[in-house]
């Protein structure tokens, strides 16, 4: 029987570290797309939610800038007619 020498022993351990990472990668293949794809779901939802809030900011503003154009006006005017 031959003795195994230490090249053959480092050849069988690499193989071996080989094996373990192409199998674990294999396995986990659909769970990782799965939550990738979430994640992707997820953010452009965020990013329409975030895209509706600034347009409501906008009108808001506008709203508000009007607002205080019209109380500038009155305060200018005067009281109206009682």
């Amino acid at each position: 029987m031959n003795a195994v020498s230490y090249n053959e022993w480092v050849l069988y351990i690499l193989i071996f570290l080989l094996g373990l990472v192409v199998g674990m990668a294999l396995m986990a293949g659909g769970k990782w797309k799965r939550r990738y794809r979430e994640e992707a779901r997820l953010r452009q939802e965020l990013e329409t939610e975030n895209k509706r809030l600034r347009v409501q900011e906008t009108e808001m503003d506008t709203l508000r800038t009007a607002a205080a154009r019209d109380e500038a006006r009155r305060r200018v005017d005067g009281p109206g007619p009682l």
